[in-house]
């Protein structure tokens, strides 16, 4: 049996549990995912050091995980932001790992020019700052927020339409190929967008999880990419 380890970088139980039930319809037959949520930190990370916390936890809490629980195959950061991505990458000693953000910026980037829509204006700089450190940053076409994070955003999904099909619009100016609507509250928003707008919109959750089994197995049919 293939098991992805599916870390929460926040510490809200809530986002672990929406994480894994966007989750579940991705994942092949015989295989397992095994979430776990971070220890320490914030319920959701919107500043540089709710990221620098969140980093920490990560590697913590896999390293809880290792000492408890079966191996896994592959490990996904819920998070879109990738908290400690490099420093667990190496931690892992040739365990594949990958993040939300990673996955759905190079499925996005594959396609050219992509711009990305999410939740905090604080999440700008830190994701540029990935990018660049991804070597995915001269592709980037922008990056659009709402001032309200995600976890405010999925408590008010009213609310959160009206904001993100504007940000989706404002974005879609920016002479992109593809639009990343990013962000582990966020599942499933992308689908609910689409049919607003011409370009694709891209679900970090979806390609996180399908990129981190295509790391581990070849399932026909089970990453397509999606429109």
């Amino acid at each position: 049996m293939r098991r992805l380890l599916l870390i929460n970088p926040n510490t809200s139980e809530s986002v672990t549990r929406q994480l894994t039930a966007a989750a579940a319809p991705l994942t092949p037959p015989g295989c397992q995912v095994l979430p776990v949520t971070a220890r320490s930190g914030l319920p959701y990370i919107s500043s540089e050091l709710g990221l620098a916390l969140a980093g920490h936890a990560v590697l913590q809490a896999f390293d809880a995980h290792l000492g408890a629980g079966p191996r896994p195959d592959v490990v996904l950061l819920g998070c879109f932001g990738d908290p400690g991505l490099l420093a667990l990458r190496e931690q892992a000693a040739g365990l594949p790992v990958t993040g939300l953000a990673e996955a759905s910026m190079r499925a996005a980037a594959a396609r050219g020019r992509y711009a990305i829509v999410t939740g905090g204006a604080a999440w700008v700089p830190m994701l540029r700052r990935l990018a660049w450190s991804l070597d995915l940053l001269e592709p980037l076409a922008g990056i659009v927020t709402v001032a309200p994070s995600g976890a405010e955003l999925a408590a008010d999904p009213q609310a959160a339409g009206a904001l993100l099909r504007q940000a989706c619009a404002q974005a879609s100016a920016l002479g992109a190929q593809s639009l990343i609507v990013g962000g582990a509250a966020l599942a499933g928003w992308a689908a609910r967008l689409q049919p607003g707008f011409a370009l694709p919109l891209l679900d970090s959750v979806e390609l996180g999880v399908r990129a981190a089994w295509h790391m581990t197995c070849d399932i026909p049919g089970n990453h397509k990419e999606p429109r």
